[in-house]
């Protein structure tokens, strides 16, 4: 079992496959790694080696910023947000999508709108008589 940036890489896939399962490390990313690193993108987890497995670790380690670190980072940027109460951070602490998306007919379940049914969870209609 490897474990990388304190997350362990499932044995049966491959390593191209299995950096992924880092946080801020995709699919391009995880193929930049290996190619900087010279290890195999064909290589399954179970067969590598620790020299090979101590490589990779030291070079996400010192190359990038992953996992914890990087959560952090994130939170604190959206903490910033909400404190200078610009838009994206009102958006934020509205559970409310921040990226312009329209809310009128998606993001039902942000919103607690959520429809079991057509017709159940519309907003009532006002008095007509």
């Amino acid at each position: 079992m490897a474990r990388i940036a304190s997350v362990t890489l499932p044995n049966a896939k491959r390593i191209d496959a299995a950096l992924p399962y880092i946080y801020g490390i995709g699919w391009t990313k995880s193929v930049e790694i290996l190619k900087a690193v010279g290890i195999g993108a064909e290589v399954r987890v179970k067969d590598l080696t620790n020299e090979q497995i101590d490589i990779l670790s030291n070079y996400i380690n010192q190359n990038f910023k992953v996992e914890g670190d990087l959560r952090r980072e994130v939170l604190g940027n959206i903490k910033r947000l909400k404190e200078i109460k610009c838009f994206r951070g009102t958006r934020h602490a509205k559970n409310l999508p921040a990226r312009g998306q329209r809310t009128k007919t998606n993001s039902r379940t942000v919103r607690g709108n959520t429809r079991s049914t057509m017709g159940s969870g519309k907003k009532p209609k006002g008095m007509l008589k």
